[in-house]
């Protein structure tokens, strides 16, 4: 059985509505009027089916991700669903990370109602409720690599002749690969690598995620579509002071803001290291560590408690909504020194808001530095450390680099602009595909 949120058929309203809970209804007759041949109007008549293994924010960045894409794609006239894995227990935390997505309103979002198992999820073929939706979609595409729902909804596609284009989000960097690099080898060699040769495209979120995704599957078509951000959902910012007002121990000194999953993959321990040196420099200085435990937070509270850390750092937990634009309107510069990003939402986020960002190369966002909207660093708590200082150490600098930040987001990196691109990709994956089929005939 698969449980829905369907979208209202008589209004194209903006208004948002939450994702859960939902009654159910039939998923056979979700995906609207039958297909229509690619042409100049295609959005006003495709039919997508976005497919994620879940919408948890605790997940990561790609539970961001597919929700705004599809409410961006819907606002352009799409019929747009989302397929998910069905998480009551995280319901609560869905709806705070989506309430204020624009257009959500307008996105079916189903999940079907069977377990998981590790084995399992790999040998099952999608069930009927699933094929149903699969056949009536234009284009299917499929967020993330090695989940059950992901990998069956994609070999459903393959055999029922639907496009489909994968997302890996990260998933096949060189380091990303090399964690659990055994299990995820065979996963490759077991099918994988068969789905990803066999998808109409790749969707890429940057040039080095494309190099990484041929690296792994020779020839394979790519395109680069990155991520982004809607402005409706930080404006207007919250009015400096008000994170402060609620956490007086942070006193008035410069705030350095960590917003991300407390994983040992987002270099928590580096910056850690690094801001003992910013916090000698500047003894008003204070550190953030605002997100959900990805395994990290009990070593990160460890260190937290060394001298020269003791009472500087300040865990909050994860922060959604008007708590977590409070944060970004407080903070004097925003750090990720990650070890792997595809296309990080929460560096595009500090950088719409206008606050300089500290990020590593690894993260794959060469605009930060291009643009004079912040620092890249190689992985090494010293140069993190120079890069804090650097910002921390001129207001007018870090005022240029704000206002680039933002201007770079407004002119590249904007959820309508990105869904066109997209719905655009799947034109042109329709076409391949009826080629190819015509070809074969």
């Amino acid at each position: 059985m698969i449980s829905t949120r369907r979208p209202p058929r008589s209004s194209r309203s903006a208004a948002c509505e939450p994702m859960y809970p939902a009654p159910p209804v039939s998923a056979i007759t979700l995906m609207g009027p039958p297909r229509q041949p690619a042409g100049p109007n295609i959005s006003s008549t495709m039919r997508v089916l976005h497919v994620i293994d879940g919408l948890d924010p605790r997940l990561g960045g790609v539970a961001a991700v597919v929700p705004r894409l599809a409410a961006a794609q819907a606002q352009l006239g799409a019929t747009v669903s989302i397929l998910s894995r069905h998480e009551p227990e995280a319901a609560e935390r869905v709806a705070r990370a989506t309430e204020q997505v624009p257009g959500l309103g307008l996105v079916g979002v189903l999940r079907p109602e069977r377990p998981e198992t590790r084995l399992g999820a790999l040998l099952w073929r999608a069930d009927q409720s699933e094929r149903a939706l699969i056949a009536q979609a234009d284009a299917v595409h499929v967020h993330g690599l090695w989940g059950g729902l992901p990998w069956r909804c994609a070999v459903a596609a393959r055999r029922l002749g639907v496009p489909y284009l994968i997302a890996p989000h990260g998933m096949l960097d060189p380091w990303s690969l090399a964690q659990s690099k055994w299990r995820k080898r065979a996963a490759l060699a077991l099918g994988w690598r068969t789905v990803l040769r066999r998808a109409a495209a790749v969707h890429a979120l940057t040039s080095a995620e494309r190099a990484a995704c041929v690296r792994v599957c020779p020839g394979v078509p790519a395109e680069i579509i990155p991520n982004g951000v809607f402005f409706q959902e930080l404006e207007p910012m919250p009015r400096p002071g008000l994170f402060r007002l609620e956490r007086p121990e942070l006193g008035p000194g410069p705030l350095v803001l960590f917003l991300s999953r407390l994983h040992h993959k987002k270099g928590l321990d580096l910056l850690l290291a690094a801001f003992t040196a910013v916090a000698a420099e500047h003894p008003s200085a204070q550190l953030v560590i605002a997100g959900p435990d990805g395994g990290a937070e009990p070593q990160a509270r460890r260190e937290a408690s060394a001298p020269g850390l003791r009472g500087r750092v300040t865990f909050v937990g994860a922060l959604y909504g008007q708590q977590k634009l409070a944060a970004l309107a407080d903070a004097a510069v925003f750090c990720l020194p990650s070890r792997q990003e595809g296309f990080s939402v929460a560096i595009t986020e500090a950088l719409a808001a206008g606050v300089p960002v500290v990020a590593t190369h690894a993260c794959n966002y060469p605009e930060v530095e291009q643009a004079g909207a912040g620092v890249l660093t190689d992985l090494d708590p010293a140069q993190i450390a120079r890069g804090l200082l650097r910002v921390l150490g001129s207001s007018r600098d870090a005022a240029a680099m704000g206002a680039a930040g933002r201007r770079l987001v407004a002119e590249r990196f904007t959820w309508p602009v990105i869904a066109q691109r997209s719905l655009e990709a799947y034109a042109r994956a329709m076409h391949a595909h009826g080629a190819g089929r015509a070809g074969r005939s």
